[in-house]
């Protein structure tokens, strides 16, 4: 059994996805949609702008979306689509890249959603009053333990399990700088503060979440093709009411990607494909479940060897 994931931020780089539109008109399409969705050149932005302005939440979100669903669509040309696997599942933004994959969402209103929630987490804590801190060498237990240790007062939470020994926390910028030393005592092998503008997934967040209740109640959510693995709960759900909860939910609530994955190997997949920028989450699969086999589709030779697995195996 198979399942595409779909990155999340941190794995924006300018140029991502070009030689996608350059090789395949349907990944230039998918630029050119999203331009138009946005009213906006977000595409020269990718390809050609300031690192530190697509780093921007607002602008990386729709960006990385555009980029993994480009890479799709380069699959679909090559005559890759759903029915050669099982789940589909993202991190964190990667749950609405993931979505539109599976034809749950539509590739404009998914530029729309995200743009939108790119904006109304940044707006939801005024910047340097949040921050977010990695974990290194801590279980996800400890890390808790940890982030409770150092809230006294304030938000510190536990908001991304990311592998067995990575945890992100998230809150206000003192109670997170207090996790470091707490951290560092508990044996964590690294502690350090993210170069993130806002305290994503935590409590306060959410003015963000009203913010996109109100929008997901206004956008049509189908079922997607293959059911998704949802970061909240770490398990399956293809009930179009269900994820819209569910995508509230995840903007304050913990991103379960340790245990998605471990889902995932426990009921039978054993090969997945990370499609878009970057190679993150293949690092922590292979970290979660070191027998999972994971390939990367980030370029047109990546599309072009994974056609061959994808549709070699099929045949």
């Amino acid at each position: 059994m198979r399942a595409f994931v779909f990155p999340g931020q941190g794995a924006q780089a300018v140029g991502m996805g070009k030689s996608l539109a350059e090789a395949y008109p349907a990944a230039q399409a998918v630029f050119d949609e999203v331009d138009a969705a946005l009213g906006e050149n977000l595409s020269g932005l990718i390809w050609d702008g300031d690192i530190a302005e697509l780093t921007l939440t607002k602008n990386a979100q729709p960006a990385l979306m555009a980029t993994s669903i480009a890479a799709m669509r380069a699959l679909e040309a090559e005559g890759v689509d759903m029915s050669l696997v099982d789940y589909v599942a993202g991190h964190s933004l990667g749950e609405y890249s993931a979505l539109a994959a599976a034809g749950a969402l539509t590739l404009s209103d998914t530029a729309r959603l995200l743009r939108l929630r790119g904006t109304a987490m940044q707006e939801a804590v005024p910047v340097g009053v949040g921050a977010m801190a990695v974990l290194l060498g801590l279980d996800f237990e400890t890390a808790r333990a940890v982030a409770k240790d150092a809230a006294q007062g304030e938000v510190c939470e536990a908001a991304n399990d990311n592998d067995p020994a990575q945890v992100v926390v998230s809150g206000h910028k003192a109670a997170v700088e207090r996790a470091l030393t707490i951290a560092k005592d508990k044996g964590a092998k690294r502690a350090m503060l993210l170069p993130v503008s806002a305290p994503f997934h935590c409590s306060l967040m959410a003015p963000a979440a009203e913010r996109m209740a109100e929008a997901l109640a206004e956008v049509q959510i189908k079922a997607p093709a293959v059911p998704l693995i949802a970061n909240v709960i770490a398990a399956p759900v293809d009930d179009p009411d269900e994820i819209r909860k569910l995508l509230v939910q995840q903007v304050q609530g913990s991103v379960r990607w340790r245990e998605s994955v471990m889902w995932m190997a426990a009921h039978g997949v054993t090969e997945t494909y990370e499609v878009g920028a970057g190679k993150a989450l293949t690092g922590m699969i292979r970290r979660i479940h070191k027998d999972m086999a994971t390939m990367n589709v980030g370029g047109p030779e990546d599309v072009v060897a994974a056609v061959a697995a994808l549709k070699g195996e099929a045949g």
